[in-house]
C-alpha cells in the first residue's frame, strides 16, 4: 500500500487561495516558506488585511481544510 502525500495551499483569510501564491505545495514546510518569504517582500507593501495567510490541507474527501495561520505574516514589523 502506497502511502499518500498531502497537498497544501495558502489562502487568504477569507479562506479563498491567495491572490499571489496560489499554488500547490507538497509540504507544510513548503508553504510555511513561501509565506514567509512574500510576507517580508512583497507582502509588506500591502495592508495587514491582505498580508494574512492561512495554510490548508487537502483532505481525503476532496474539501481543504485550514490547519494554521501563520503568526508572522500577520506582524505589522517584521525583524
Amino acid at each position: 500500500m502506497a502511502l499518500k502525500r498531502n497537498l497544501y495551499r495558502l489562502t487568504g483569510l477569507d479562506g479563498l487561495p491567495h491572490h499571489v501564491l496560489d499554488a500547490p505545495y507538497e509540504s507544510i514546510d513548503a508553504a510555511l516558506k513561501a509565506a514567509k518569504v512574500w510576507c517580508t517582500g512583497q507582502g509588506l507593501s500591502c495592508t495587514i488585511k491582505d498580508r494574512g495567510i492561512g495554510v490548508q490541507v487537502l483532505a481525503g474527501n476532496g474539501t481543504w481544510r485550514t490547519v494554521c495561520y501563520p503568526p508572522n505574516c500577520l506582524q505589522t514589523s517584521l525583524a
